[in-house]
């Protein structure tokens, strides 16, 4: 526009030369013509060519507005009624029409600005351009997440979403390890996906060895004190990305996506994602995949992922291949180290005739014979608690496990989660955060674990007090109505009728001044008794 503008001050402006920049703009002729009018009275229209100039009077997006849009989720036409109300009030000049409202609000307003005042970060976000992080070599970076799969399986008789854990390379996109738990994950779950991510032995190679840094999401398990001091002990760094930018561990969050459409859709009981006001649609006579049987799918597709698919990103690799082609030597720790570094520590104690005292509960080992006496160091499995594993104080020397003495058989387990079932449904509390069951997290495909043991007296113990309760709800306080006030008392209609009639009841002594039916003004006759002993 400014070469024309000056052709057309010399006098060379041709005919010929603004169809031209008509047919390169994408415009009809007699748009270029009307914006050559136009800079000729504005230069601010060169920089802008075909944008209506702003005129005295013309509408604009104030902050008002903007409050307003994100009070009523982007919605304009509530917008226009809420600045008539204000108008009414006295509270602000008349609104424009809601067309020239809607025009204002498409000028001044980018993209992004309206979707994240309609919908949020994350729908702003959308609008956003992210640069890729430069594709660095195999076990530089690490990225982990929870991720709650959109399928029902049996656990135990009951349709359950399970959790998937797991931890994938950046730089060859390879899972390397994976948990799977039935119900709602913990710092067990992590533990368990990263001993199968380290670990390259069978059934977990070749993937493997330690990394240099972790991704995480400021998830309270993968930040909890047992994990972190795994982390450490491994001489692992662990970035905690900020909250609410899931586009920093791209590389999880896409196999998190890629998992749903190209796996968990087509297994039996997938929970559809219906619209809103919606049901799902799935098949009430739809037969649900086992806890194992859904486990030994996830981990046959795992093995698909890292050795047949071929990720753009790879340019035609597995990454399988991507893995075995990069020369950067691997950093490998012993299973039996690895074990001992991703247990919670819970200090020392002191071995007795009893064995270890743990949490109100005593752990016994054939190993302890002769050991009475020693200081030793416990260290356990989060939520694992029918064993820990027991290491010397002093020295550090591991002498073996040991087992919960006393320990609950399966009959009376069940009868104390039947009993606490019965419980939860009868006080309708939080069942989640009160009775939350725990499951061990799996690496090969087998029956869910509960966890969470118990010994024997405990078991009878909440068992007597559940009978208690029991009886306590079976008692009837109201079956015996109370005795009638006396005849002077102001008592509601209401509450007489839930009395028992009878004869005026007396005052004590200096009262009232009445004579007692044995002649002793003031005090009222003894009590007598039936023939069965009861008193009248």
């Amino acid at each position: 526009m400014r070469r024309l503008l000056a052709l057309r001050r010399e006098g060379m402006l041709t005919t010929t030369r603004v169809r031209s920049a008509a047919d390169v703009l994408g415009v009809r002729e007699r748009a270029v013509w009307r914006w050559l009018a136009a800079a000729e009275r504005d230069e601010a229209a060169v920089r802008v060519p075909g944008e209506r100039a702003a005129y005295p009077g013309r509408f604009t997006v104030t902050d008002e507005v903007r409050a307003l849009l994100g009070l009523w989720k982007g919605n304009v036409a509530a917008v226009h009624r809420e600045l008539a109300a204000r108008a009414a009030r006295g509270e602000g000049d008349p609104p424009p029409s809601i067309p020239t409202l809607h025009r204002a609000i498409r000028r001044d307003l980018t993209p992004g600005e309206r979707a994240g005042l309609a919908g949020g970060e994350r729908a702003a976000r959308k609008h956003d351009v992210f640069l890729a992080r430069p594709r660095g070599w195999r076990n530089q970076v690490w990225e982990t997440d929870h991720m709650q799969a959109p399928v029902l399986v049996d656990v135990e008789g009951k349709a359950r979403r399970p959790w998937i854990t797991w931890f994938t390379d950046c730089a060859t996109n390879a899972i390397t390890g994976v948990a799977v738990t039935p119900v709602h994950p913990s710092r067990e779950s992590v533990l368990a996906a990263l001993r199968s991510a380290v670990l390259r032995e069978d059934p977990y190679g070749p993937f493997g060895g330690l990394p240099e840094k972790v991704r995480v999401d400021r998830g309270k398990d993968f930040l909890s004190r047992t994990v972190t001091a795994a982390f450490d002990l491994l001489d692992v760094t662990v970035e905690d990305l900020p909250a609410y930018t899931p586009h920093l561990k791209g590389t999880v969050e896409g196999l998190n996506r890629a998992v749903e459409g190209m796996f968990l859709a087509a297994l039996p009981g997938y929970a559809r994602q219906p619209r809103p006001g919606k049901r799902s649609s799935r098949p009430k006579d739809e037969v649900l995949l086992a806890f194992e049987g859904f486990t030994a799918r996830l981990l046959a597709w795992t093995l698909w992922w890292n050795t047949e698919h071929r990720p753009a990103p790879l340019r035609g690799k597995t990454p399988l291949q991507a893995w075995q082609d990069d020369p950067t030597p691997l950093r490998d720790v012993p299973a039996a180290d690895l074990w001992t570094f991703t247990l919670e520590d819970a200090g020392t104690r002191t071995l007795t005739t009893r064995g270890i005292r743990f949490r109100k509960r005593d752990y016994v080992g054939p190993w302890m014979t002769g050991q009475t006496g020693i200081q030793v160091r416990i260290r356990f499995m989060p939520h694992h608690d029918h064993r820990i594993e027991v290491y010397h104080a002093a020295t550090g020397r591991y002498l073996g496990p040991a087992d919960l003495a006393d320990q609950a058989t399966e009959e009376q387990v069940s009868a104390v989660r039947k009993a606490r079932a019965a419980r939860a449904r009868r006080l309708k509390k939080d069942l989640e955060a009160s009775q939350r069951e725990r499951y061990a997290a799996v690496n090969q495909p087998e029956a869910p674990r509960r966890l969470g043991a118990l010994t024997t007296a405990q078991a009878e113990a909440e068992l007597a007090r559940t009978a208690g309760t029991d009886l306590a709800r079976l008692a009837m306080p109201d079956l015996i109505p109370h005795a009638a006030p006396p005849a002077d008392w102001r008592t509601p209609a209401s509450l007489a009728a839930l009395t028992t009639p009878g004869p005026r009841v007396r005052y004590p002594y200096g009262r009232d001044g009445a004579s007692a039916p044995d002649g002793r003004d003031g005090r009222a006759a003894p009590p007598t008794t039936d023939e069965d002993g009861d008193a009248s």
